[in-house]
Formats: structure tokens, sequence, C-alpha cells
């Protein structure tokens, strides 16, 4: 039997155990310590052997008449000399040692505790911090943001799984409300209305289609960048009232528009979809009748050279620890509760695909609640140097 082929690994790359084995870094530092220590110390007794190369070179006498014996030679001098300078250069070398290798422990033991760190995350504890104390040095400022990058990754799986479990369960409910519909049915084909029947099973089959859309609008923008062109906000969010208008209408709000130009440079296909989603969600979460959504487009006051898209609504009252989850997959204005009424029922992904638009055009998205009840959505982007 043919085994498949085994997949080559890119040039560059290395399995972690593949390394070749060279010495420690602590081990490195320890002997570059030892040989600075020692090769100073050379250069030092160089200079001092060749400075006694200039002493006399006659026999020396004491000074002390009673003294007869001759004072050492130059030679002897020198011998002696180097003999001590051998001793003194073996010493500086074991105490260069020794003394390399406590101060090189010292010194790397923050990198120690930053790599355990990584150890641990790598085995998937990610909630694992180093908080490395101290002054700011090249290595506190490794453990911040080692921290920072686990603390984003952390919230980002954390999201990944939220995600990931509201996803089954959004599109496993349509799945399920069709398999009790067609059960019922089968146990008494006599006694059901058909048409009836077709009809929910259209409504919840379309509920179905519109979520996996979704998500497969909110995978394409989260992993390639979309076409970017010279365009104005004001027409894409003109497109989109357009379209909700007859919405509005059936559900007893009034639409009110300041659409001033706001050229910017986008996506005109995905700024409509942001604004089609912001108006949607305005119209839907909005009073049960009477209520009001304001649009209005323009450069932003506050910011030079940006543009903003503003979608205010009238509802219920909302507060900022609620709103701070609205971009959150799934996660509907009234909680994981649907709406009853078909009209005003969402599936909880259209401020997700605004943040993801928003974020592909290098914007910004705000939301804050009205103190007198409902949203307020600002979509901020960068203004056309054209503009």
């Amino acid at each position: 039997m043919n085994k498949p082929p085994r997949a080559e690994r890119p040039p560059g790359k290395r399995r972690p155990g593949s390394r070749p084995r060279r010495l420690t870094a602590r081990m490195r530092l320890t002997f570059s310590y030892t040989l600075f220590a020692v090769t100073a110390g050379t250069l030092s007794l160089a200079v001092v052997y060749v400075g006694m190369r200039y002493v006399p070179n006659y026999p020396l006498t004491s000074s002390n008449p009673r003294y007869r014996s001759d004072a050492p030679s130059r030679q002897e001098i020198l011998h002696s000399l180097l003999t001590a300078s051998g001793y003194a250069l073996a010493l500086l070398t074991a105490v260069g040692l020794a003394g390399g290798w406590l101060i090189a422990g010292r010194v790397l033991r923050p990198l120690q505790d930053i790599t355990r760190a990584a150890h641990t995350a790598a085995s998937g504890a990610l909630e694992h911090r180093i908080a490395l104390t101290g002054p700011r040095d090249e290595f506190t400022d490794l453990s911040d943001a080692f921290d920072e990058m686990l603390e984003r990754l952390q919230r980002s799986f954390e999201a990944q799984q939220r995600f990931a479990a509201n996803a089954s369960h959004e599109l496993r409910t349509p799945l399920a409300i069709s398999r009790t519909m067609l059960q019922v049915a089968a146990a008494d084909p006599a006694g059901q209305d058909w048409g009836k029947l077709v009809t929910r099973l259209q409504d919840t089959n379309q509920r179905g289609i519109e979520i996996s859309e979704a998500l497969l609008q909110l995978a394409d923008l989260g992993h390639a960048p979309p076409d970017l062109a010279p365009t104005d906000l004001a027409a894409a969010t003109g497109e989109a009232l357009a379209a909700v208008r007859d919405e509005a209408e059936a559900l007893g709000i009034t639409l009110t528009a300041d659409l001033r130009p706001a050229p910017t440079t986008g996506n005109p296909v995905l700024l409509r979809q942001a604004a089609v989603n912001l108006l949607h969600n305005a119209l839907r979460h909005n009073l049960a009748s009477g209520g009001r959504v304001t649009v209005a487009t323009g450069a932003d006051p506050q910011r030079p050279g940006r543009v903003r898209l503003t979608v205010a609504n009238t509802g219920p009252q909302l507060t900022a620890q609620a709103v701070a989850t609205f971009t959150e997959p799934f996660l509907r204005g009234r909680g994981r509760t649907a709406e009853t009424d078909p009209a005003r029922r969402g599936h909880g992904l259209g401020l997700a695909i605004v943040a993801a638009v928003t974020e592909a055009h290098h914007g910004q998205l705000h939301l804050a609640p009205d103190p007198a009840g409902g949203l307020r959505v600002t979509l901020d982007l960068p203004g056309s140097p054209e503009g």
C-alpha cells in the first residue's frame, strides 16, 4: 500500500525540538564576562611588562653600604612579574567564571519567568500572567507586552468559544423546529393544514439561510481585506434608507435623515450593508409604535479628516454594560430570547457584521445608550484625501 507523501516544511522553518544544541545564554554570558575580565587583566599586565622593559639593565646595588648583596636584575624582575601575572590571571579567570555565572543568572532570571509563562500558555492555560516587578527595562517591557498578548488571546479565545456555541445553537434551532413540524405532520397527515405548514417551513428555512449567509459574511471579512475605492458614505446610507423605508412604515416608525457629503475610501457594498444593518437594528429595537430613527452623515466636527454615520433610535432604557456587548455575535438587544414578532426578529449578527466592516475600513464604532431610552451608534471612518 502506497504511503501518502509527507508534507514538506516550508524553507526556513524548524520544528521546536530540531534546533542544533548550543551553549545556553547563561553560559555564553558567563564566558563573555570572563573573557572580558581576563582580556582587561592581560592588557593591564602587558602595559606593566612593556614598561618594565625600560628598567636599566645594569646591576643594581643597595644604597645601604652595610647591605652588600646585589639587588635583583631586570631579567629577574620580569621573571617574577610573569610568574605573579600567571597566578593572577588564573585567579581572575576563576573569579570571572563564578561571578559571571551568578551575574548572568540574576540578569536572565526574568527571561526564565517569561519562558515558563510561554510554555504555560502553549499548554492552553491563557489565564496565567507574568506580572514582572521591578524598574522598567527591556525585560519588564517584554513581560508587559507578553501579558497584554495573553490577555488579548484569552479574550479572543473565549469570544470564539462563545461564537461557536451560539452559532451551533442558532443553526440547530431552525433545524429542530423543522424536524418537529415534520414529525407532527407525519404522525397525523390528515389533520394538517398543509398550506400553513409549508409557509412555516419556508420561514424557518429562510431563517437558517440568513444565519448561514451572515456567518459566511463574517468569515469573509475576517480573512480577506475588501477592495477599497473612493466613495461617499452618504450615498451608501441613502441606498440603505431606500431599502428599509417600507419596513419603517410597516412598524409605524418615523425616519429622519440628514445626509451630508462624507467622502471616504471604502467598499460601497460593505458600507451599504453596514448602514442597512444599523437601520434594521434601530427599527427592530424601537418602540412598539410612534418611534423615531434619526440618520445623519457628514464630516466629524470634532476630528478633522474623519467622516461619520450616526444612527439614533428611540426605545427602551439601556445600560452601558449591556450596550458594550451588543457587537458580540448572536447577542440580541433583549438577550438570548428571540422576538416573537417576525417583523422585529433578528438573528443577533447585525451589529457584529457592522463592527467587522468598520474594522476592515480602519474605522471606529461607538455605541452609547440614550438617557431618554434607545441607542445611538456612530460609525467613524477616515475621510478621503480627495474630500
